[in-house]
């Protein structure tokens, strides 16, 4: 069966709100350069984030602290150049909005400004409301990100599901209203108990995307490079690959090697 081609209308903030309100599921994945960016658009992805996961599955470090926000804005411009239709989000990194609420803001403006994405996310709950509801004033759409936050992975030492524990799972509700009630057009929930999320997203009015959060949210969000298989030494209990392009990949250019090893390639059809 051919999947339903997506009609070619530029997706908005106010797209994916219409799309909760009309109970249609919003698909986000992760994008970080123009060749995969046009196929993640192309397939007809109503989000795209333009994540710190960068951090990991192109620059090869342990975790998303590293990346730099002048990084993030390389990643960004290469996905805004390929994207026709996906809302296009960017991940504020580590450093660049956590404590101080002008530099929140300048982060932002730079990021819209030299990019072109359409919308910003940070981690955290009430203790980033004044840079959220700084970067809001100028005209900046953010959406949202509780639960684990990979940014604060030194905070909790582990990847472990967050708000197992009845105090931490009243916290989360309150930050994810106090978010809403602050401007923030979505929310990510990443890594909670699944009746939770479901809880957190009937109580609120704007989307929530999950990504190990369960079925009762808005949205799914994966990274593009694990639900490919691209990546495979992690695996998640969240996590459906699609394919297994990290096999196929290096089969490929196995034989390539074995090819050119034995001047089997170029053969005379394929040379001047």
């Amino acid at each position: 069966m051919s999947a339903i081609r997506p009609q070619n209308k530029r997706m908005t903030t106010h797209s994916v709100q219409e799309m909760k309100r009309k109970g249609e599921k919003i698909s986000m994945l992760t994008a970080y350069d123009y060749t995969l960016a046009r196929m993640v658009d192309a397939a007809g992805t109503d989000v795209i984030l333009v994540g710190d996961s960068a951090s990991n599955v192109m620059a090869g470090h342990e975790t998303t602290l590293p990346i730099t926000l002048d990084q993030m804005i390389y990643h960004a411009s290469s996905v805004v150049r390929a994207v026709e239709r996906a809302l296009i989000v960017v991940d504020l990194p580590f450093g660049s909005y956590q404590g101080d609420s002008k530099q929140a803001l300048n982060s932002a403006i730079r990021i819209m400004k030299e990019s072109g994405a359409h919308a910003v996310k940070l981690e955290g709950g009430v203790e980033i409301i004044e840079s959220i509801k700084r970067i809001l004033t100028a005209g900046i759409p953010v959406m949202g990100h509780l639960g684990l936050t990979p940014q604060s992975i030194y905070k909790f030492g582990t990847y472990t599901v967050r708000a197992k524990e009845e105090a931490e799972a009243e916290k989360l509700l309150e930050d994810a209203k106090a978010l809403e009630a602050a401007g923030c057009f979505s929310l990510v929930l990443e890594k909670v108990p699944a009746h939770l999320a479901q809880k957190v997203a009937e109580s609120l009015e704007i989307p929530v995307i999950g990504i190990g959060a369960g079925s009762g949210v808005d949205g799914q969000v994966l990274v593009l490079h694990d639900m490919l298989g691209m990546t495979h030494e992690f695996s998640p209990r969240f996590l459906r690959r699609y394919l297994s392009l990290y096999e196929e990949i290096t089969s490929a250019v196995s034989r390539y090697v074995e090819d050119v090893k034995r001047i089997d390639f170029p053969n005379e059809e394929e040379q001047y």
